[in-house]
């Protein structure tokens, strides 16, 4: 089986991701980790370098090759659902659930580390909270679709580990 996290940028994929694995023993991987240690460059140097459309194509074939794992709990990057068929795949190749912040609380997290962010490195924090504001707005389309979502402030682990085992013993 395999456990899709998907959410904003800086919603706690990552972290969530390696405690859950870990409730499920299952094992754990990052699309953006494997990104930068496949092409040995930072999503941050990559994006100045080349720009976000080849990135997104790279991301569309390493999330494909998740496929191939088994009881892998796999953190998505903050815009792969968006991009191509990649939320259908996502939803079809094992369990999507989506880390929901509220928009002032993600701020907070985000404003601390958008000079490592891409897309965020060269915000203050009034275009950070519009462009934020937008971005969730359109990407929100995508996260929704996710077959379960839990409080990305607050999540249960050891209920949505539950719910995924019930979800997977079903299956």
């Amino acid at each position: 089986m395999r456990i899709y996290l998907v959410g904003y940028m800086a919603s706690g994929k990552s972290v969530l991701g390696k405690i859950l694995a870990g409730k499920l023993e299952y094992g754990f991987v990052d699309i953006d980790s494997l990104f930068e240690e496949q092409y040995k460059i930072s999503i941050f140097d990559f994006f100045e370098k080349y720009g976000e459309s080849p990135f997104r194509k790279i991301e569309q074939e390493i999330l494909h090759r998740t496929n191939q794992l088994t009881d892998t709990v796999i953190a998505t990057g903050g815009g792969t659902p968006c991009f191509f068929d990649n939320m259908e795949f996502i939803n079809q190749s094992g369990i999507s659930v989506y880390l929901e912040w509220e928009i002032p609380m993600l701020l907070e997290r985000l404003y601390k580390i958008r000079k490592r962010r891409p897309l965020l490195s060269n915000l203050g924090p009034g275009q950070l909270k519009k462009f934020v504001g937008e971005h969730i707005r359109q990407r929100s389309y995508y996260y929704q679709q996710a077959q379960h979502t839990v409080d990305g402030m607050n999540p249960d682990v050891d209920t949505l580990a539950g719910w995924i085992r019930e979800r997977s013993h079903a299956g």
